[in-house]
């Protein structure tokens, strides 16, 4: 082809296109697909006409040489604005976002996720599925209105419960124990409720630390006329519960724990517990709570074997005696009393005995009252007896009404002890819950403070109150 002749019009010339331009020197409507008055842009493939590529199947010869690119066609003007002139420009793909890749792990549609907000109510997710669950709810507002609908409703599906065993855990494990294997040798049902409020306050005692045995108690009891109180520690407390224990102990011909001297060790619960306090040289410490512990269980052995005669034995508490099987009660009452004050000192719960447990505590309570009121008249603490009633007449009476959880009526008789108690002589009625009889009876609330509800004789009244105040001692 000579110099200045025009290139023949022919599909199999080679041609050779312009320059392509980065993707970073176009202008924003050169990446639209627009084109700006001085910008450059790509042209797009011909098809069919020139400069299209050849057809994979044509042959230059048997040995065709490598294709070799096609010269570069003149750039045009920038100020050319003909269409006839403008080709098409060549879109430039955007940018795909790393999360998008083809290899990237897609995130959980919507559907997918809101199908999975009851699971994620009831924590049963697993931890991607609650990530992703969670992250869709900060930007889903019906998803997270749904999620609290649903969290709500299981809430009251799940009632709040108390971390503390239920009392009548162990009663109920054991009924179930011996319904399916009685026992050889059973518990006698009046050693019960030791037996239960020994293990309960064993139970909290369990996972005491040296600073949980060291913490302040203070023992509360009514004397006479007034309120008295005695500070000690958690490990004082148990030792305390040991020496009067003892007394039990001693009755059935058993050795004590520590050994005390023999005028200390017949002076009452009172005197007991002092000497123990004294015995040794510093505090009582945790080392307390194995031999109180081996105590109690040695006590609900021996009654066990004893059988039934052993219920009537004389413990004598120095100024009074109580049966066996009221002494028992006694302990019982006494050990949940005191496990209510270091739980108090712990600032840990602590829940009341079984209903039937607490109306035999509080039987024993109302039984042992008339003696207490006459011992009290005796002492000038309680007004004289309105007439004379022989043993075994009717006489004035008080009806004492327990409301709640083992509670139950009672009559007092208020003449004498050995007088009849009898509902035609009625003059009085006092109604108080059974916790807080018990409270009164164990000196942590004073007669004046008690909830009492009351009609009839206003000074019978007082004076049965003020005696189941002055039941109770340290």
């Amino acid at each position: 082809m000579e110099q200045g002749e025009p290139a023949p019009d022919d599909e199999n010339t080679p041609r050779i296109p312009s320059p392509r331009a980065a993707g970073d020197d176009l202008a924003g409507d050169d990446l639209a697909g627009g084109r700006s008055g001085s910008g450059t842009f790509v042209p797009a493939p011909r098809e069919g006409g020139r400069g299209a590529p050849a057809s994979p199947d044509r042959r230059a010869g048997p040995n065709p040489e490598p294709e070799t690119p096609p010269p570069p066609d003149p750039e045009p003007s920038s100020t050319s604005t003909s269409p006839s002139s403008a080709e098409p420009e060549a879109s430039v793909p955007e940018p795909v976002p790393p999360d998008l890749a083809p290899g990237a792990e897609q995130p959980p549609s919507h559907t997918v996720l809101k199908s999975l907000l009851g699971a994620w109510a009831l924590a049963a997710c697993s931890t991607e599925e609650t990530d992703a669950v969670e992250a869709h709810l900060t930007e889903c507002a019906p998803c997270a209105d749904e999620a609290l609908r649903l969290r709500d409703a299981v809430g009251l599906l799940h009632t709040e419960r108390s971390l503390d065993l239920d009392p009548m855990l162990r009663t109920r494990v054991l009924e179930n124990c011996l319904g399916r294997r009685p026992a050889r040798i059973p518990v006698p049902g009046w050693a019960a409720p030791y037996d239960a409020e020994a293990a309960r306050l064993d139970a909290l005692l369990n996972d005491f630390g040296d600073a949980e045995w060291h913490a302040p108690v203070r023992l509360k009891w009514f004397e006479e006329e007034r309120r008295a109180s005695r500070r000690t520690t958690v490990a004082g407390v148990i030792g305390h519960l040991m020496a009067v224990d003892a007394l039990v102990a001693t009755a059935l011909g058993l050795d004590e724990p520590v050994p005390l001297d023999p005028e200390e060790a017949a002076g009452g619960p009172t005197a007991r517990t002092e000497a123990l306090w004294r015995a040794g040289r510093y505090p009582l410490t945790r080392t307390v709570r194995e031999p109180w512990r081996e105590q109690s269980h040695t006590l609900i052995r021996t009654v066990s074997f004893a059988g039934r005669g052993a219920a009537e034995l004389a413990v004598s508490y120095g100024e009074f005696a109580l049966s066996l099987q009221d002494a028992m009660l006694d302990r019982a009452f006494e050990c949940w009393i005191h496990a209510g004050d270091i739980a108090e000192a712990v600032d840990y719960p602590y829940d009341p005995p079984s209903g039937t447990h607490l109306h035999g505590m509080i039987d024993l309570a109302a039984r042992i009252l008339p003696a207490t009121l006459a011992g009290r008249r005796r002492a000038g603490l309680a007004s004289p007896p309105r007439g004379l009633v022989t043993a075994g007449s009717p006489g004035r009476s008080l009806r004492l009404e327990i409301e709640g959880v083992g509670g139950g009526n009672w009559l007092i008789a208020l003449d004498s002890p050995a007088a009849l108690a009898s509902a035609d002589h009625e003059v009085a009625h006092v109604a108080l819950d059974g916790v807080e009889f018990c409270k009164l009876a164990a000196g942590h609330v004073s007669p004046q403070e008690a909830a009492v509800g009351q009609l009839g004789d206003r000074e019978a009244i007082s004076d049965v109150l003020f005696a189941a105040a002055s039941l109770s001692r340290l």
